[in-house]
């Protein structure tokens, strides 16, 4: 070994011993006859000196030294002066005088800072460009660090409980998981490809059937859908589990709970709100939608979205009476007193309105004893004041007032909720507000011939079985569906599945996948159900996500050791990047050219 100790590790016991350290050189300080030199490692610093007058040829070479150089320093480890002690540094008390300096490797100028206080100044793109350097950071070491302890509590976990860890094919089959696949050209079949797993969902059933009965797996997943602030482009992973012989989503709820209460006490200083004996609140999709707006909610504040059609029905105001007859609703959003909407703030909130599919947006200010705002003068008196009544209003609050069908006014205030929010800081920091999200729709309004598509997964069980999918509309189906759900960020999904061919041939038709297709696309896991395939069930924790939110990092790309950029460019390596004109060619393909 080149070093005796890390970088971090020497302390006041260690005085009088002859050590070898190794790193980067982070900073030197030539002080007249001493220089100081702040040598790092993973572990941390340690400050070396070197006396210049009385070691000229250990002198000499030190006058070369540049930041990011790579050194090695032999010498003894003794106590600072008193003045000189750090105490913001674990090492801060002792120094190693050098006697002796080898330069390992030299540095060019670095194009950024790489101090933790000024590396923001530099673009992202050009810190992704050269992430080997960026990623010598203390911060990003830590959180790749924490990554690590995630992985292995998790892993630790499982096992505990008698799950098997299994790795699933790299290479699969395309799947309509609701995403984009990733696919590869076969050059052993021309015109056939494989694709990325964008999870390993029908593995992990396929895994039930064959007996292994409780599974898990830190599985990495892969779907081309555009990147934003919670999603990564390309590629994530997630912590992929399955049980056989359960009968209800209680059965996951009751492994996953304590692990998810371990890793936030562990990983975060968030405390952990609206428990409900012991265990996380159940909320289901339509009572989500109806009081956030949203199907991941963010419970740490309560703003809750009320329902008041019951209160205007009786309203002379034509849109009122037209959207209440058209069967569509009228629900409002009070905004605490003490938070002040400008005009300019209540226009872009109209405008919101509008982007979510809302002609518009109404507004009242409760003032005691009279009402400002857009809809002040059309409403009457005897209305205005069982608003007051029912939303329990105080002087100086704003109601915000949409009008439409149910899921568009749903999401428009969800989206007024965040956005409020946002603007007032009322999501605090500090806390942590798990939920479940429970059953959701098995169908919504689609593209496809018969006008329905999945909501979420198509392997999920409707409730109600066959006979639902045969007798309920199809968009009154529910599923055996729920999501897990952290200050407002969706962290897993999961379901008891499907696991009877006659079911799944039924879900299927009624998105206008004929049997003989649902065959080619999924036959083998059609075929295993026809040999006594158990009830199971699973769900899957997004970790980069998970860690992202613990941690309070602003991007999930702060979560990746090698992030894409927003446009899916891993820009230190150059990919997405041509390839060989004989690549191609072995794979029976062209491009074509762009018109």
């Amino acid at each position: 070994m080149l070093r005796t100790h890390n970088c971090g590790q020497l302390r006041l016991v260690d005085n009088g011993q002859t050590v070898t350290l190794a790193g980067w050189v982070q900073s030197c300080r030539n002080l007249g006859g001493l220089l100081f030199i702040a040598l790092r490692d993973h572990d941390g610093l340690t400050q070396l000196v070197i006396d210049l007058t009385s070691q000229p040829q250990i002198a000499a070479l030190a006058q070369e030294l540049r930041d990011e150089f790579v050194i090695k320093a032999s010498g003894q480890v003794r106590p600072r002066p008193a003045a000189m002690i750090n105490p913001d540094m674990v090492t801060g008390e002792i120094e190693v005088a050098v006697d002796s300096l080898e330069i390992l490797n030299r540095s060019l100028p670095l194009p950024f800072n790489l101090s933790e206080d000024k590396v923001g100044l530099a673009s992202e793109s050009l810190r992704l460009q050269y992430r080997f350097l960026d990623l010598r950071r203390p911060n990003l070491q830590a959180m790749l660090a924490a990554k690590d302890q995630l992985i292995r509590q998790m892993r630790y976990y499982f096992q505990a409980r008698n799950f098997i860890e299994i790795q699933t094919p790299i290479l699969a089959n395309s799947s309509p998981e609701g995403a984009r696949d990733f696919l590869i050209p076969s050059r052993l079949f021309p015109g056939q490809c494989y694709a990325l797993p964008q999870a390993p969902q029908q593995f992990k059933q396929l895994l039930m059937i064959g007996g292994l009965d409780r599974y898990f797996q830190i599985a990495p997943c892969f779907r081309d859908e555009d990147s934003r602030q919670d999603r990564h482009y390309g590629e994530f992973y997630q912590l992929d589990m399955e049980m056989s012989f359960i009968d209800s989503e209680e059965d996951i709820w009751q492994i996953m709970e304590p692990l998810m209460i371990q890793l936030t006490n562990e990983f975060s200083d968030k405390q952990i709100i609206g428990l409900v004996d012991g265990r996380l609140p159940k909320l289901t999709w339509h009572q989500a939608m109806t009081d956030y707006g949203s199907d991941k909610p963010d419970l740490r504040f309560d703003l809750k979205i009320e329902p008041v059609s019951h209160i205007v029905a009786n309203s002379s105001l034509a849109i009122f009476q037209t959207v209440i007859n058209d069967g569509g609703v009228i629900h409002s959003l009070a905004v605490p007193g003490d938070h002040k909407l400008s005009r300019k703030q209540l226009d872009e909130l109209v405008d919101l309105a509008k982007l979510k599919g809302l002609s518009g947006l109404g507004y009242l200010i409760y003032n005691g004893d009279n009402w400002q705002g857009s809809l002040a003068k059309n409403l009457e008196s005897a209305i205005l004041q069982e608003l007051v009544s029912a939303l329990k209003l105080e002087v100086g609050q704003t109601v915000l007032i949409a009008a439409g069908q149910w899921l568009p006014v749903c999401q428009a205030l969800g989206a007024i909720r965040s956005q409020i929010a946002q603007w007032f800081a009322l999501a605090d920091h500090k806390l942590a507000a798990w939920c479940w999200v429970i059953d959701f729709p098995f169908y919504e309004v689609g593209n496809t011939v018969t006008g329905f598509d999945f909501s979420h997964n198509p392997f999920s069980m409707p409730k109600g079985g066959l006979d639902a999918l045969k007798n309920q509309p199809p968009l009154e189906i529910v599923a055996h569906q729920f999501d897990l759900v952290l200050n407002g960020v969706e962290i897993s999904s999961g379901a008891i599945r499907n696991h009877q061919p006659e079911i799944m041939y039924e879900a299927f038709r009624l998105v206008g996948y004929e049997q003989a297709e649902v065959d080619r696309r999924f036959g083998a896991m059609i075929e295993a159900f026809k040999y006594g395939a158990p009830p199971h069930g699973g769900n899957a924790p997004g970790i980069d996500r998970l860690l992202m939110v613990l941690k309070d990092y602003d991007s999930i790309r702060d979560i990746y050791a090698f992030p894409k950029d927003g446009q899916g460019r891993d820009l230190m390596m150059g990919s997405p990047s041509p390839v060989d004109q004989h690549q191609l060619t072995d794979l029976n393909l062209q491009w074509s050219k762009n018109k």
